[in-house]
């Protein structure tokens, strides 16, 4: 029996009606359309989030091409537009594509290339990456892919550098992300760009996954890794985020896992694609973010809370890893709830 899915309960023939007014987010639909991709695209941006207020994200779905179009799975799709919605959208979402060897359409390009110009945002979802390299806009710069495409991505555009390593990318505004899963990490951290931590990790929550999920590609090869009771880094993990204060030197962390150092420091790149200390800054940057945001406390204060020690250490390692001064990041995303405290 075929089964249809209409994302919006409206026409195609009648004007678009969002309850909400915040960006426009469009998902591309193909024929062949990765299901899950899709999904999860739909479920960050298109669910009724009351608690949210009357500026969250609308969200509709745009066909490229003519149909009948299928998604995996069997469903027939009913679009809510044609392609003439991508000259509104202010994200635009291809979720996966046909396959690393389809071409993809010129006019396509163009249009994607046309939203970019304007100052839309361009994400892409697994193999979606494919799409975006042939608008050329991530010439010049860096994305990722799922780990199984990254050769063929690269191959196919010398132009990008491909980062087979990284769960999400971004450069001038062009957004990629690894495998199927990691779209969900991408499409979180744009809602904590828009709206803040507070909202990020409420959309977390609700789909019941980590706000924020540090580490790589690198812990999902398909390279097992022999499990020891009581000799594992995940313990480990969850300890050193429940007490960032504390001066976590490699030695002690190889000590409360029961190893040498130097295998240590082996099983943990292979659990989280990084080394003790970069890890260990970006656990303490999140945690610093939370704090600017949800709590009138000063940079002093946060530091000592997160473990950097000085204000000034703070300020350094925020700014390297994420682009701003804690202040500025303050700024951006407190809620209007925290300020008037």
């Amino acid at each position: 029996m075929t089964r249809y899915v209409n994302i919006m309960p409206i026409s195609s023939k009648r004007p678009i009606r969002f309850q909400t007014t915040g960006p426009l987010v469009v998902a591309l639909l193909y024929d062949g359309l990765c299901t899950f991709e899709f999904g999860i695209v739909a479920e960050v941006f298109g669910l009724y989030r009351p608690e949210m207020g009357p500026g969250w994200y609308r969200f509709a779905s745009c066909a490229i091409e003519k149909g009948p179009l299928r998604a995996h799975g069997g469903f027939a799709l009913q679009p809510d537009r044609g392609p003439e919605l991508l000259a509104k959208a202010d994200i635009i979402v291809v979720p996966g594509w046909k396959g690393a060897d389809v071409p993809v359409p010129e006019r396509l390009c163009k249009q994607l290339r046309a939203a970019h110009v304007r100052g839309a945002r361009l994400v892409s979802i697994c193999s979606g990456a494919f799409v975006l390299g042939a608008t050329r806009l991530l010439d010049g710069g860096i994305a990722t892919t799922h780990w199984r495409y990254a050769a063929a991505l690269q191959a196919r555009f010398p132009n990008v550098r491909i980062d087979a390593s990284s769960l999400y990318r971004s450069h001038n505004r062009v957004f990629t992300s690894a495998g199927s899963a990691a779209g969900i990490d991408l499409l979180i951290d744009i809602v904590r760009q828009d709206f803040g931590p507070r909202a990020a990790n409420s959309v977390a929550r609700r789909l019941v996954v980590s706000a924020h999920r540090t580490g790589g590609q690198a812990q999902f090869l398909e390279r097992p890794v022999p499990v020891q009771p009581g000799r594992e880094i995940a313990p480990l993990l969850d300890r050193m985020r429940n007490n960032l204060k504390r001066t976590w030197t490699t030695g002690a962390m190889a000590r409360e896992c029961k190893m040498s150092l130097r295998t240590f420091l082996r099983r943990f790149h292979e659990a989280t694609g990084r080394s003790p200390g970069d890890w260990l800054v970006e656990e303490r940057i999140e945690a610093a973010k939370v704090l600017l945001c949800e709590q009138p406390l000063s940079i002093e204060t946060i530091s000592a809370a997160v473990g950097f020690g000085s204000a000034h250490a703070l300020r350094h390692h925020f700014r390297s890893k994420a682009g701003l001064t804690p202040t500025e990041y303050r700024s951006r995303f407190i809620p209007v709830s925290v300020l008037a405290k």
